[in-house]
């Protein structure tokens, strides 16, 4: 009789208490925000969930799609929208619960428009008779249970039409997107940091991602095509982001150069450490995000995290640092960032690896073994070389433009005093 209603449910936001109504904002946002370009009614609030009432045209199968990708959502449910009548609750009640597979089951009613004659404890027990009656009448073992059925079937009595749904869809979890503060992302290209981000993002940051890359061993292969990819594939989650591409290859050289074999490794990350701090800062991130999982490779170990991490003044956060390789690759396939990931191309830090790379070294060796290289002077290099890649999501699609060069043309000496 009307268009499909998408219900949608919150559970951590309640945790919130007086700065709910930020956190509840910040989830309209994103559901407008997510839903650009497909046809709604409204938005509405009515207590504890969010309804969205799709317009004539809409199509339920691309709204589903974006709400889905929306953080903050606990679970959500199609709901079937309905005369205000006991007849038409039940029979669309059993439309909803028949094809299930259930052996307890509850009705649960809402009734925000108190004009509607029936109470909620006679909606419910009148319902619930009716679905009963009709499960036991095809020989189905099935019985009430008010508390943690299998199945619940709700009913919701609003200004509009009724709404009766049983089905629910989990949702990405976590707090609504731009609710946390902004960080910076160091993006290999691998499984691990995409992962770590879309963690982080979870939880409420805004992130840009700051990529490091080499030249191709062979054409094609340069790393700048993965990282486009996955920022690409991460930015619905937040709506906007950027991508610093900052070329390494020759403060590598510099590294190999001056530097002993077995610190290669640790001294890369130091320097990506500093140049991605640098960046942070005027992005006015306060932390930078990295995929690092604990002993997962040489550079991994405790004391060489420790060692890196010196140099840093921000501070640096591990969402993967005990979480093992298996969970990590299988939330990079749910996220669709897996295949991305997987395709070739020229990672930066493996070049000049060292035959024996360090696995414990201390913050005074790290010190020491970049005595002879000019800091200031390769983290100089380092952000004058960068450039900017920005990604903005919007109806549907993520448009991805070239910004250009970090620092133009001609002010090269105040972008790094």
């Amino acid at each position: 009789m009307s268009n499909p209603v998408i219900v949608v449910h919150y559970h951590e936001l309640w945790l919130k208490g007086r700065n709910r109504r930020f956190f509840l904002g910040k989830l309209f946002t994103a559901l407008r925000q997510a839903l650009d370009g497909i046809p709604v009614e409204r938005i509405e609030q009515p207590g504890d969930r969010f309804l969205v009432r799709l317009g004539a045209g809409a199509s339920l199968e691309d709204a589903i799609a974006r709400v889905e990708r929306v953080m903050g959502i606990a679970y959500y449910a199609v709901a079937r929208p309905v005369e205000r009548s006991m007849e038409a609750l039940c029979r669309a009640a059993w439309e909803e619960v028949e094809p299930l597979d259930f052996r307890t089951f509850a009705v649960r009613a809402k009734r925000s428009d108190k004009s509607f004659p029936h109470p909620v404890m006679e909606i419910e027990s009148a319902v619930g008779r009716f679905l009963l009656e009709k499960l036991r009448a095809q020989g189905r073992n099935v019985s009430v249970k008010l508390k943690d059925p299998d199945l619940t079937c709700r009913v919701e009595i609003t200004p509009g039409p009724a709404l009766v749904y049983a089905r629910k869809i989990p949702g990405a979890g976590g707090l609504p997107a731009n609710t946390a503060g902004r960080m910076a992302c160091l993006l290999s290209g691998g499984y691990d940091s995409a992962v770590a981000a879309y963690h982080m993002m979870k939880r409420g940051a805004h992130l840009s991602f700051v990529h490091f890359y080499g030249g191709g061993a062979r054409p094609g292969e340069s790393s700048l095509h993965v990282a486009s990819g996955l920022v690409t594939r991460l930015a619905p989650y937040q709506f906007r982001a950027r991508l610093y591409r900052v070329p390494f290859e020759a403060i590598q050289r510099e590294i190999v150069r001056y530097a002993p074999e077995g610190a290669r490794i640790l001294l890369y990350r130091r320097m990506m450490l500093r140049i991605a701090e640098a960046l942070a800062r005027r992005d006015r991130a306060l932390a930078l995000v990295t995929g690092d999982s604990l002993g997962q490779v040489a550079s991994q170990t405790l004391r060489n995290l420790v060692a890196v991490d010196a140099v840093a003044r921000m501070p640096v956060f591990r969402p993967l640092i005990g979480t093992d390789k298996m969970d990590i690759l299988a939330t990079a396939k749910k996220i669709g960032t897996y295949d991305i990931s997987s395709e070739p191309f020229h990672d930066c830090c493996p070049v000049f690896m060292p035959r024996t790379p360090a696995l414990h070294a201390s913050v005074e060796e790290l010190d020491e073994a970049e005595s002879k290289l000019d800091i200031a002077e390769l983290t100089r290099q380092g952000i004058l070389g960068t450039s900017i890649e920005r990604f903005v999501y919007s109806k549907g699609r993520v448009e991805a433009g070239e910004l250009g060069p970090l620092v133009p043309a001609g002010k090269e000496r105040s972008a790094v005093a």
